[in-house]
């Protein structure tokens, strides 16, 4: 296993050297895509390049999402010789304590997707409320309780799996990339491990979840991923009974 820790940043230059700071100890070369920020984050970015040695920071110059800007860093860290990336937003809302119990996890399943399983700190009541709904929904599309919480963005992923998935699928942009991706990869046959984490809601944090637009894609995608299961169902299923080592219909519901 060799793993890299991959930060999206947009316009996050306030918050990004404090989550920098929280996961220095895992001793991890970091990759930072700045998917288009302006010009006092680029300079913030500037500054930690240049005293931060373990630090690379790949620009778009266009911002073109969350999901756009995790392609990025997937492909390009698999291209470094990554076998894992270790996952973080740039806005501070990730417990750094959870990282090495994330890094740990993958290391005793290096096949798995590796989940934060949020403990929210703080959390507006609509935030809990969308993460409910989009829970639900990621449980009926992999038939299976196995993802917790298919919004967090702290995770860590296997990448020759992950790239198979871009591959094959168009996968979104923006924050209906990291649901989608979750799904696409259950339904490819990777496990899911779900360590527990604080996911905190600071004051004046920058947040770019766009209330209006973003629950509308969300919504379009767990559309088209009921129907997508609808097609795989069968085998979805029949995996699950096959990890287990039970011929359907005997043992505990799936």
């Amino acid at each position: 296993m060799n793993a890299c820790l991959l930060i999206p940043c947009f316009d996050h230059g306030a918050a990004l050297p404090g989550v920098l700071d929280g996961a220095a100890g895992l001793r991890l070369p970091c990759i930072v895509v700045d998917d288009g920020s302006g010009p006092e984050t680029q300079a913030v970015l500037r500054e930690l390049a240049t005293r931060v040695p373990w630090l690379r920071v790949e620009r778009r110059d266009r911002n073109g999402g969350k999901g756009a800007a995790l392609k990025t860093g997937y492909r390009l860290a698999a291209s470094l010789g990554y076998s894992h990336a270790l996952q973080v937003d740039a806005d501070g809302q990730h417990d750094p304590e959870a990282l090495p119990h994330l890094l740990e996890a993958a290391r005793e399943a290096p096949e798995a997707l590796i989940l934060g399983a949020p403990i929210l700190e703080g959390a507006p009541p609509l935030r809990r409320y969308g993460r409910l709904i989009s829970c639900v929904w990621a449980w009926i599309e992999t038939c299976s309780l196995e993802i917790r919480d298919p919004l967090c963005g702290l995770r860590c992923i296997p990448l020759a799996a992950t790239l198979r998935v871009l591959e094959r699928s168009r996968c979104g942009d923006r924050m209906d990339f990291d649901p989608e991706l979750a799904v696409r990869l259950v339904w490819q046959g990777v496990a899911v491990v779900n360590v527990p984490a604080r996911v905190r809601y600071p004051e004046g944090g920058v947040s770019h979840f766009d209330v209006w637009r973003d629950n509308v894609r969300i919504s379009w995608l767990h559309a088209r991923l009921f129907c997508g299961m609808l097609v795989r169902a069968p085998r979805i299923v029949m995996r699950r009974w096959s990890r287990r080592g039970l011929p359907p219909g005997q043992g505990a519901a799936p």
